[in-house]
């Protein structure tokens, strides 16, 4: 054993040198980062200090240092991927370093600092504590940080996106250490409450959000015993769980009056093991990442290192305000090493190096000491297959690991890793503004060392490094990449000039790089003048729905339903508008208004107080005798005495005044006037920059107007509808429907008319034709499951919007939340989006709809060509829209609570335990059905993806296989040439579903599944049919271009 304590191994001051508060060894174990009270974090090398005493050594010492805290610095720690180093100090912050590849700046002037060899940078800074911040810890996938602090809070933070995930509040006392299971399954919290309490969590998916969260991170167990009367004076509680996941040691234990470490066993979470020997209380305890045999193993390996009487133990090193380190192993009752007064003050932290054999130590005297055993002292380093043997009998890693198959297999999965990667990293980089492509051909990172960082040509494996030579790049890529970054580069540096002639880099927002999609949900309404540019957009940012009508009020248009025996009597036209007058004057606020260029903040106006001003209504429109026997009624609009809508760049918008219309020149007014006398007739104009373009007079009061860049279409109160084109030339007679319409709607050619007994009509004025017969809303306004009275009426769910999209589909959205689309081919009425999926589904977030979520699997976004493509904005973010309208109706509104009340409660009974999995799994295929009724070509296979992904991650062997098969459809033909008398979707045989090349689906498909080795049977099989293993570049073709 050699103990190592170089003079320059501290953080120097003028009068003193710094308290070390922490320490730890990147998982490659070729840097140790320090963090002291002078706000400084510093990366040392390794190997420098083993060579400390080699005076022909000339290597440099520090890698690197940072100083962007503005206190003292609690905590760091390096991700166990080696490329982020995260620190957390008393400002209250915690800072984000990223290794990068580029030389590192110079040593700021006036310093004596030496100059930076590593180029760490300072890549984000997360806020979310309102005291200091104590210690921190990642997960062992990299998938979460946890910081704890003196506020009393648990932080939960992405690991890719360092989002804020979750704040835990349970503890009632500064919170002062973390540690996390190998397995994966638990993290152990320890406080000044006097206790550890372990929370139980699923690793979260890359493209995680707060929302996915709410069932994740729960209690499992608070244990209390061991720290009865633990004193309050220590200035840290840093626990450690050991490498087979079996045992938690606690700090700053009691047992009786002597300070002890409390070993707690998992699962029972009790501890009847005490280490007792200190002398003052411990402030960290940290097992060595390794297992060891008692035994030295056989040479040939014959054994398997099971000699007789061989056992695997564990070795764990405790210190604290004794000054003492000391060594124990579980296998002796008494301590193996120990080593006093090796410090002035306390001992702070503790960090091993990946094989175990050399732990570092920091204290607040300022000291760092290095302590190296020698082969066999502590024991034999067990291979890393005993660790990974004794983690799997608590599921560790995949549902069943299992082994790949063959070189295929392993090839498949590597490149499924492979893509994974670069499409989280690319994520990163475009979150954070700073986007570096990657090349095709860089390695992953299997053990931590970031590629480029020590040998650029090299793929690290398991500590080798052998070189490959570099392949040759397409230069098409090489160059789009090129120019992106260059785009960036540009954007970040533009230079403005002040009023007093000084020059300033203006701000760049992160968004603004056009590199990333924002988290937030985002809509964009497509008008007849859409330009090439908003074809180009991501799928979440485009809609391809009709703009908003008019005549709807803002609760929604009132529905009755009724029995069909009712009496004949006189009905009055104020029955239905009698409770919307009575609503109460303060209702939502608008906060985004529909524009042409998509939604934008609405105009702040004052709260409204006492009487709404109200349009100027003349009358109660006369309502046509069919209505009191009809089983559906919708409330119908008043007659008012002036509708003016304006027309902006073919975008029809909601009603307005002269004013505001004629704001935009080019805008086309279209009025309607209605007489006060019901005999006279009413008048309709076009008007343009003040100029009448055309008019026309009609025998009824006009009710509804709408129109597009094609034609114009008024509906009166007699149920008649006339159209007209642009010049205003009558194109086809009045169409007499068989009640009052309440909703006039259109959309390029197409015009939808929904009157007052619920029948949806739908023309296509183009080729003078309807793609259905009219259509009832009675089954969407819940009429199956109301009780008819037959002298009264039942109250129905409100229309809260009606739409078309480009192929002149009907989608409804009803007040209770539910969105409907109706299907022409099946003629039926199909539920796109309900409440049952919004409590139920991991997946219910407007992220997912983001093309962003994509890049978290093996394949990325959709290629340019295709998103050329003009077919591609059909049906365009209508799932999406109508999930968002659900969470406002039903989540925002508070309808939900007693859904998830009930819901909550079957979680915890017996029997469904996978309940919120199989209802994740339905809303995705829930999504993927209507994305392919409705033709919706981005969302489907965004949605096929995702759930590939999911299937993949369950093991889900024949949801799998059949997935594959169907999308196999169309590339084998049946050879018996059974089947030919295709079907339609799934069961079609053309080459192509919802708009893509099958091929390229499955390609994507096969990629997601690859790294899943227990699937690996079947998608070897199907990546052979697709030549993806058999050439290496194919396969990265496959992955770039997704």
């Amino acid at each position: 054993m050699r103990i190592i304590k170089p003079s320059w191994l501290s953080h120097k001051g003028e009068q003193k040198d710094f308290e070390v508060y922490s320490c730890h060894v990147s998982p490659d174990g070729k840097r140790l980062a320090t963090a002291g009270g002078d706000g400084h974090v510093r990366v040392w090398s390794t190997e420098s200090i083993y060579n400390a005493d080699n005076p022909s050594y000339a290597k440099p010492r520090q890698l690197c240092h940072m100083s962007h805290h503005l206190g003292t610095i609690h905590s760091v720690r390096f991700s166990p991927n080696g490329r982020y180093l995260a620190s957390g100090a008393d400002d209250k912050i915690i800072c984000i370093y990223q290794l990068e590849s580029g030389p590192p700046a110079i040593a700021p002037f006036g310093t004596n600092e030496p100059p930076p060899v590593e180029n760490w940078k300072t890549s984000r800074r997360l806020i979310g504590h309102d005291n200091d911040v104590q210690d921190l810890a990642w997960s062992y996938d990299g998938s979460i940080l946890v910081s704890v602090g003196l506020d009393s809070k648990v932080v939960i933070w992405s690991g890719h996106t360092f989002e804020k995930l979750k704040v835990l509040g349970n503890h009632q006392s500064h919170v002062k250490g973390i540690t996390f299971d190998p397995a994966n399954k638990f993290f152990a919290t320890a406080s000044d409450d006097r206790t550890i309490k372990i929370f139980r969590f699923t690793p979260p998916a890359p493209n995680a959000t707060q929302h996915d969260m709410v069932n994740n991170f729960q209690l499992e167990t608070t244990i209390n015993a061991p720290f009865k009367s633990s004193p309050l004076t220590t200035y840290f509680r840093r626990c450690s769980w050991s490498p087979d996941g079996n045992h938690i040691a606690a700090a700053n234990a009691v047992n009786g009056p002597v300070s002890s470490v409390a070993i707690i066993e998992r699962s029972r979470w009790d501890s009847e093991i005490n280490l007792i020997g200190h002398e003052g209380p411990t402030e960290v305890c940290m097992f060595s990442p390794r297992l060891f045999h008692t035994k030295k193993p056989l040479e040939n390996g014959a054994a398997n290192g099971h000699s007789g009487g061989d056992q695997l133990v564990t070795v764990i090193a405790s210190a604290g305000q004794d000054k003492t380190l000391t060594f124990w192993n579980t296998n002796t009752s008494r301590p193996v090493v120990i080593l006093q007064d090796l410090a002035a003050k306390s001992i702070s932290d503790l960090a091993w190096t990946p094989d175990g054999q050399i732990l570092f130590a920091s204290s607040l005297d300022g000291g760092i000491v290095a302590v190296k055993f020698e082969t066999g002292e502590l024991g034999w380093v067990a291979n890393l297959e005993e660790t990974d043997k004794a983690l799997s009998k608590y599921g560790a890693s995949r549902k069943v690991m299992g082994i790949a198959e063959d070189v295929d297999g392993l090839q498949l999965e590597n490149h499924s890793k492979e893509g994974e990667r670069k499409g989280a990293e690319s994520r990163m980089g475009a979150l954070m503004g700073d986007f570096h492509p990657l090349p095709k051909d860089a390695p992953p990172a299997t053990n931590g060392v970031k590629n480029g960082a020590a040998t650029p040509s090299a793929a690290p494996t398991n500590g080798q490094t052998d070189a490959q030579p570099d392949k040759d790049k397409p230069a098409e890529a090489e160059e789009t990449a090129d120019k992106t970054a260059q785009r960036v580069n540009e954007l970040k540096s533009r230079v403005t000039i002040t009023k007093d002639g000084k020059k300033r880099v203006a701000p760049m927002l992160i968004s603004s790089s056009g590199t990333g999609q924002s988290s937030l949900p985002q809509s964009q309404l497509v008008g007849a003048s859409s330009s090439k540019a908003a074809q180009n957009d991501a799928p979440q940012t485009i809609l391809d729905l009709s703009k908003p009508y008019d005549g709807l009020p803002e609760g929604g248009l009132a529905a009755m339903l009724l029995g069909n025996k009712r009496k004949a009597i006189v009905v009055e036209g104020e029955e239905d508008e009698e409770h919307q007058s009575k609503r109460a004057a303060t209702g939502p606020r608008t906060i985004m208004r529909n524009g042409v260029d998509g939604t934008e903040p609405a105009a702040l106006e004052p709260p409204k107080h006492g009487i709404i001003p109200t349009p100027e209504y003349l009358r109660p429109a006369i309502l046509n005798p069919s209505i009191a026997i009809s089983q559906v009624r919708l409330a119908v609009p008043k007659v008012r005495s002036h509708i003016l809508r304006p027309l902006e760049r073919g975008v029809l918008l909601e009603e307005s005044n002269p004013e505001e219309a004629s704001k935009v020149p080019e805008n086309i007014i279209l009025e309607a006037k209605n007489p006060t006398l019901i005999r006279e007739p009413s008048h309709i104009t076009a008007t343009k920059r003040g100029t009448l373009l055309w008019q026309d007079y009609l025998p009824r009061a006009i009710i509804l107007v709408t129109g597009s860049r094609r034609f114009w279409a008024a509906a009166c109160e007699d149920g008649s509808l006339y159209t007209w084109t642009p010049a205003g030339r009558r194109l086809i007679n009045a169409m007499v429907l068989e009640s009052q319409p309440v909703i006039l709607e259109c959309r390029d050619w197409w015009l939808l008319c929904i009157t007052a007994v619920g029948m949806c009509h739908v023309w296509n004025i183009n080729t003078l034709s309807s793609p259905h017969p009219p259509v009832s809303l009675a089954p969407v306004l819940e009429i199956a499951i109301s009780s008819l009275q037959i002298h009264g009426a039942m109250p129905g769910p409100g229309v809260t919007s009606a739409h078309l999209n480009s192929n002149g589909h009907i989608v409804i959205t009803l007040t209770n939340g539910d969105g409907y689309y109706y299907s022409p081919t099946m003629y039926s009425w199909q539920r796109l989006s309900e409440s049952w999926w919004a409590v139920g589904s991991q997946y219910w977030n407007s992220n997912d709809s983001s093309v962003g979520a994509l890049q978290s699997t093996a394949v990325g976004a959709v290629s340019s060509k295709d998103a050329q493509n003009e077919g591609a904005t059909v049906s365009a973010g209508i799932i999406p829209f109508l999930e968002r309208h659900t969470t406002n109706e039903f989540l925002l509104k508070g309808r939900a609570y007693t859904l998830q009340r009930l819901i909550k409660t079957l979680l915890s009974r017996d029997g469904f335990e996978t309940f919120e999995s199989s209802v994740s799994i339905a809303h995705l295929e829930n999504r993927i059905a209507g994305a392919l009724q409705l033709g919706s070509k981005e969302e489907f296979r965004l949605y096929l993806f995702m759930y590939a992904k999911r299937i993949g991650a369950e093991g889900h062997r024949g949801k799998v296989e059949e997935l594959l098969n169907s999308l196999l459809g169309g590339v084998l033909q049946d050879k018996k040439g059974e089947g030919d008398k295709g079907g339609k979707g799934w069961n079609s045989k053309d080459d192509e579903i919802c708009g893509w090349d099958r091929k390229e689906l499955l390609k994507g498909v096969v990629m997601i599944l690859g790294k899943f080795r227990e699937l690996q049977r079947l998608t070897v099989q199907y990546a052979r049919v697709l030549d993806l293993t058999l050439e290496d570049d194919m396969a990265g073709e496959a992955m770039v271009e997704g």
